[in-house]
């Protein structure tokens, strides 16, 4: 734990100064021998590890699903391109403020230990409106959704309403259960699809330079020429190149995975200052030249009419029908892996909350029983990731998701930001000194989807500040005694857990 955090002591008495709602007070030492070998025990995941919880999270399907969105709302292949440095730039940026918080606060939760550490006022809010976020969220569906959708048109079947919803929650079952009862296979499995997707990735490359060779099967009038006069038809339009960028961030959602496991980590720090720029920066140069590759291979008014089917159609105009149905399996595939690595992390939030006493029947959803693995946690996502899939009325539940799963994101993305800056400006009264420094940073968030996406988007968080009214203030009035935290050593796995506590008022 950094030098900052493990300073800070909980007084006798609940205090509201800052110090007293960081607590390191404990209900077992952590440094007996016992503690510290279920601990190292529970370390099971290393930089290679960590790299692929990063890049099987963010290449999911939205390089293979967006450009085409992306290249109608911009309105041309320069602005497009232009798009996706942009969104590089944003990702960067949000992996460096990750990795300076997840370097100072090295433990399993993620932007929630980082938001609770900044707002503390109103007590516990923080927390109950992160509680929301993580437990109403389906961030598993819309990877699952994709998956069934390829699959269909590998298999050359029409895809409706039921049969890509009813494949999509066979997808996200499968991970649940794989993850959910055989921890280390369900990571060699992700470790697995990552190189898998990875090897995708770089054919799709290489097809772009076999098409800018010209050795495309088309004929010679139909061969795109989307570099000749390539911003010809630039959107005018505020709202298509806002769009447009939101659809490029959606592509790179997942940068933070790795801190969301770091308890499980083995030496975190030094683990998450190597993987997590690592695989942003492999995936930013992979995704300018998959761009590239679908600008050479695939006409524009082809890319316009596949919408999320232009990686297919680059396959076959490059090698033929029978490599753009095999494309179609590998795509799945990688939505699949993604849709392991999302449900990974999810499940450990919703332990992390169980562990803290914040959730109801908080014991069942902090155990590690009977597999050595967050199988209710898991469990509790897998229940909201069905739920989002058949939720969406006919049409295209994708794009309604991502919507829906972008605009909670987008909050706490910006809260986590404006967190850092305040710590930047208050440095010597925060004694905030990480081991790795993002310097100031500076996100500005835009969006402009369908009021319906907002509204549900808003109204999930809003349920957390509900559940804060309810959790924390109006049942320990009327039960008589306050919410504080301790943090305690859990006796068989070893892990440290900051809990709350039912302390009766004087």
């Amino acid at each position: 734990m950094s030098k900052f955090f493990s300073s800070r002591v909980l007084p006798a008495k609940g205090g509201g100064d800052r110090d007293s709602e960081i607590s390191t007070e404990k209900h077992h030492d952590d440094n007996e021998p016992g503690h510290l070998q279920a601990q190292d025990a529970k370390r099971q995941i290393g930089v290679t590890s960590a790299t692929f919880l990063v890049v099987n999270r963010v290449i999911g399907t939205g390089i293979f699903a967006t450009p085409g969105a992306i290249l109608s709302l911009s309105g041309s292949v320069g602005l497009s391109l232009f798009m996706w440095v942009a969104g590089m730039l944003i990702a960067a940026a949000g992996t460096a403020v990750y990795l300076e918080f997840g370097t100072a606060i090295p433990q399993n939760g993620g932007e929630k230990n980082y938001l609770e550490f900044v707002y503390r006022k109103p007590k516990f809010l923080t927390t109950a409106l992160y509680t929301g976020y993580v437990v109403l969220l389906g961030w598993a569906s819309g990877n699952s959704v994709m998956f069934g959708e390829y699959i269909l048109h590998a298999a050359q079947v029409e895809v409706d309403r039921w049969n890509q919803r009813g494949i999509g929650i066979a997808c996200v079952t499968a991970a649940f259960l794989i993850h959910g009862t055989a921890l280390k296979w369900g990571i060699r499995l992700q470790n697995l699809l990552g190189a898998i997707k990875v090897i995708i990735i770089l054919i799709i490359v290489v097809a772009g330079w076999v098409a800018l060779a010209g050795h495309l099967k088309l004929p010679e009038d139909k061969k795109p020429s989307n570099f000749t006069n390539a911003f010809e038809g630039t959107t005018g339009s505020a709202y298509g190149v806002v769009m447009a960028l939101y659809n490029v961030i959606w592509s790179f959602v997942g940068y933070s995975n790795a801190n969301y496991a770091l308890s499980e980590t083995k030496n975190p720090v030094r683990t998450l200052k190597i993987a997590a720029p690592l695989a942003i920066t492999m995936i930013s140069i992979l995704y300018m030249f998959v761009n590239i590759a679908y600008f050479a291979a695939v006409p524009k008014e082809e890319i316009l009419e596949a919408r999320r089917l232009v990686a297919a159609s680059l396959f076959r105009n490059v090698f033929g029908p029978t490599a753009e149905r095999a494309l179609s399996v590998f795509v799945a595939l990688s939505a699949f892996g993604n849709v392991l690595s999302v449900i990974f992390s999810q499940g450990r939030l919703v332990q992390e909350l169980g562990r803290e006493g914040v959730l109801p029947f908080s014991r069942f959803w902090a155990s590690n029983r009977p597999f050595n693995a967050p199988l209710a946690g898991l469990f509790e996502h897998w229940v909201i990731s069905v739920i989002v899939i058949l939720a969406p009325p006919p049409g295209d539940a994708y794009d309604f998701i991502l919507n829906l799963i972008s605009y909670p994101l987008a909050i706490v993305n910006a809260f986590v930001a404006a967190g850092l800056i305040y710590l930047y400006l208050n440095r010597k009264a925060w004694n905030w000194n990480p081991p790795i420094s993002a310097s100031l940073p500076v996100n500005i968030y835009k969006s402009l989807p369908y009021w319906i996406h907002c509204v549900v988007g808003f109204a999930i968080i809003f349920a957390g500040g509900v559940y804060w009214l309810i959790w924390a203030v109006i049942l320990p009035k009327i039960g008589g005694y306050e919410l504080v935290q301790e943090t305690v050593v859990d006796d068989i796995d070893g892990w440290e857990s900051r809990v709350f506590i039912k302390r009766p008022r004087a």
